[in-house]
C-alpha cells in the first residue's frame, strides 16, 4: 500500500504503529526516500537534469513496487539501505 501513493503511504505507516512488521516498515522507509527523490525532480523541473532524475525518481518506483509485490527486501541499489539507515524515525 505504502508504493500506491502519498495518502497510501501514511496509511500504512499509521498501520503499522498498531502492529509492527519488519516487512512493511521496511518498504516505508523506501517509499519515504523515493517520495523525497520525487520532490525534487518536481523542484528540479526547469533544468535539463530534472527531466532524467525525475524518469530515474520513476524506475527507482517501479523496481521498488515490484519487489514488495515479490514479497522481497530488496529496492534500487545502494539507495535503498541509505534510507533504512537515515529514517530510523519511522520504526
Amino acid at each position: 500500500m505504502a508504493y500506491l501513493t502519498f495518502i497510501g503511504l501514511l496509511v500504512a505507516f499509521y498501520l503499522n504503529k498498531e502492529k509492527k512488521d519488519d516487512f512493511a516498515t521496511w518498504h516505508i522507509k523506501n517509499m519515504f526516500g523515493l517520495l523525497l527523490f520525487m520532490f525534487a525532480a518536481v523542484a528540479m523541473q526547469g533544468y535539463a537534469f530534472g527531466i532524467y532524475f525525475y524518469w530515474g525518481t520513476v524506475l527507482f518506483w517501479l523496481i521498488s513496487i515490484l519487489s514488495a509485490l515479490l514479497d522481497k527486501r530488496q529496492g534500487i541499489p545502494y539507495l535503498s539501505e541509505k534510507f533504512q539507515s537515515w529514517f530510523t524515525f519511522l520504526d
